[in-house]
C-alpha cells in the first residue's frame, strides 16, 4: 500500500509533475558539519556502530530534517556496507577513513567472491523501517525517505583498492590487465546492489539512488562499458518488478556531465548533476537525446556552503536564474528539478550556512 506523505513534493519532481517549489534535500545532510550528530557519534563510540545501530542511525537521519525542514530524508547509512558483507571485514582507521582487510587483489580472491549476504545488512533495513517510522504521525509520513547504494564500478574500486585513494590505481590496472576478473566483480555487484535497493524499498523507502563517485575517473568507453551499463542493468532489474515502478530512481555519476547523454537513456528517473554543468544545459542534452523531461538533481558546488550566506544566496539565484532560461510550452523550466548539491556536503560547512541555502531556495522557487 502507498504510503501517505504530508510533504510530496521530492516524489512529485522525480516524476516532472508540477509542484508549487522546488524540494530540496543535500547529499550527505546528516553528518559531522551537524553538532547534534557529533553527540550522537560520540555515544555511538565509532562510525561503524552508528550506521550498524538502527536507533542511532534514525536519529541522525532525523536530525536535518528537524533543523532545516528538508523534503527528503536519506537513510544514514554508508556506500561500502555491502563488500562488508561479502566477506571483506569493513573498518574505518581514524583519519584514514575506509578499509577492507580482505581487497581484491589476485585471481583467486575475485573467484571467491560471492554475492552480499542479505542477512547481514538486515540492520540497513531495520533502519530504513525505523526511520519511516519515526517520520510518521497520524497516518501520514512527514517526507519521503531515499535509499541507496554505491554504484557497481565505484564499490569495485574500493573492494580492489581495499582503501580510498585519489586514482584508483589498482581498480584501473586490474581494468586494463584483466577486464575479466574486473567483470566478475561487477557482475556480483550488480546482483547485490539490485537486491539491496529492493529490500530497502521493501523495508519503506519511497526512493533509491545509486552513487557512482568514482565514474568520473574512466575514460569515456570504459565509463559507458564499465559504470554506466551495470547502473543501468540494475535500474532495469528493478523496474522489471511491478511493485517498484512508483519507486524513483535517481542515478549520480561525479564527473558526469561529459555522458549526460547517454545517462539520460539509463531508465533513471532522476538524473544527479555535478557542478560541472549548468542545469539549462542538461535540460537541453537530456532534451535532445530522449526527446523529453527527465527530472534533474543539483547542482551547487558545495565548497560554496564554505563562504557566507550572501554569496550562497547570490550563487543560489543564479541557479534558478540559468534554469529559468528554458523555455518550455506547457510547464514551469523549474518542474522536475530537485535542488541539491553537486556532491556531499563538507564537514566543515557552518550550519548556519545550510539555512540560507534552504530559505533561499524556498524565496526563488515559489511558482
Amino acid at each position: 500500500m502507498a504510503v501517505q506523505l504530508e510533504n510530496d513534493l521530492f516524489i512529485k519532481a522525480c516524476f516532472c509533475r508540477q509542484t508549487d517549489r522546488t524540494p530540496v534535500w543535500l547529499m550527505r545532510q546528516a553528518g559531522r558539519y551537524l553538532p547534534e550528530y557529533k553527540n550522537t557519534r560520540s555515544k555511538a563510540g565509532s562510525f561503524l556502530e552508528l550506521a550498524k545501530n538502527p536507533d542511532f542511525a534514525t536519529e541522525v537521519t532525523l536530525q536535518p530534517i528537524d533543523r532545516f525542514g528538508l523534503d527528503a530524508a536519506i537513510l544514514f547509512s554508508d556506500i561500502l556496507t555491502i563488500p562488508d558483507a561479502m566477506g571483506l571485514e569493513l573498518s574505518f582507521e581514524n583519519g584514514d577513513g575506509p578499509r577492507f582487510a580482505k581487497p581484491l587483489r589476485s585471481e583467486r580472491e575475485v573467484n571467491q567472491l560471492r554475492a552480499a549476504n542479505m542477512e547481514e545488512l538486515h540492520y540497513v533495513f531495520d533502519a530504513v523501517s525505523s526511520i519511516a517510522k519515526a517520520l510518521t504521525s497520524n497516518g501520514k509520513q512527514q517526507v519521503p525517505l531515499i535509499g541507496f547504494s554505491g554504484s557497481p564500478w565505484t564499490l569495485a574500486c574500493y573492494m580492489i583498492e581495499g582503501s580510498g585513494s585519489r586514482d584508483f590505481s589498482l581498480a584501473k590496472k586490474m581494468l586494463y590487465e584483466r577486464p575479466d576478473l574486473l567483470q566478475k566483480i561487477l557482475d556480483i555487484n550488480i546482483q547485490s546492489v539490485s537486491e539491496y535497493l529492493r529490500l530497502q524499498i521493501d523495508a519503506g523507502a519511497q526512493a533509491v539512488m545509486i552513487f557512482d563517485t568514482w565514474g568520473g575517473l574512466l575514460t569515456s568507453a570504459d565509463y559507458l562499458q564499465y559504470s554506466l551499463q551495470p547502473m543501468s542493468k540494475i535500474i532495469q532489474d528493478i523496474r522489471s518488478h511491478p511493485t517498484y515502478d512508483a519507486v524513483p530512481i535517481i542515478l549520480f555519476t561525479k564527473g558526469g556531465g561529459i555522458w549526460l547523454s547517454d545517462i539520460a537513456k539509463s531508465g533513471a528517473d532522476v538524473l544527479g548533476l555535478d557542478w560541472t554543468i549548468n542545469l539549462s544545459k542538461a535540460r537541453e542534452v537530456i532534451n535532445q537525446a530522449t526527446g523529453k523531461q527527465i527530472a534533474i538533481q543539483g547542482n551547487l558546488d558545495p565548497s560554496i556552503l564554505l563562504s557566507n550566506p550572501e554569496e550562497i544566496e547570490k550563487r543560489v539565484q543564479q541557479c534558478f536564474d540559468d534554469l529559468s532560461s528554458v523555455k518550455l510550452a506547457d510547464r514551469s523550466p523549474l518542474d522536475g528539478h530537485i535542488f541539491n548539491l553537486g556532491h556531499g556536503i563538507s564537514q566543515f560547512t557552518p550550519p548556519e550556512n545550510v539555512a540560507a541555502l534552504v530559505s533561499k531556495v524556498r524565496q526563488c522557487s515559489v511558482r
